[in-house]
């Protein structure tokens, strides 16, 4: 069931989030901003706590890690190919064979669209997001259309 994504270079159409990338990056730089200026108020009075510049380091420090794993929410992507769809979500790639792909749908009240897999199972594709609104709509109809083409 798992191909290796970079196996097929022939992919046919792409699909993106548009509005929570600019909403991740608006994260991890207000979450660095509010760790580096806590950072430099470590030691602008006596608190009674003996705070060293390396704390204040290690404080600027854990700023880039969170505001990097909020950056990870910039990755979701979507592509349909001869060989299936390959879904993006966060960290890995999965390529799911045409023969493992029942349908694709968006379920009122969710926020993300999915692909319909045998025996009730499902994977959620984060690259078509309620938050783009018409954008979404969009998407939805064009990957139906590609995946009724290439199923049948």
């Amino acid at each position: 069931m798992k191909t290796r994504a970079g196996d097929d270079t022939d992919w046919v159409a792409e699909f993106r989030p548009k509005r929570m990338p600019l909403l991740a990056m608006l994260a991890a730089v207000l979450i660095l901003a509010v760790h580096v200026a806590v950072a430099a108020s470590l030691r602008v009075e006596e608190t009674g706590v003996n705070f060293r510049s390396w704390d204040q380091w290690a404080f600027v420090g854990m700023g880039v890690v969170v505001g990097g794993i909020v950056l990870l929410l910039t990755r979701p992507r979507l592509r349909v190919g001869p060989s299936g769809l390959a879904v993006r979500n966060v960290l890995f790639e999965k390529v799911i064979p045409w023969s493992q792909v029942v349908g694709v749908s968006f379920p009122a009240g969710k926020r993300w669209a999915r692909i319909e897999m045998p025996g009730d199972e499902y994977v959620p594709v984060l690259a078509i997001q309620s938050l783009d609104k018409e954008r979404a709509v969009d998407a939805m109809d064009r990957l139906r259309d590609l995946v009724a083409e290439h199923r049948a």
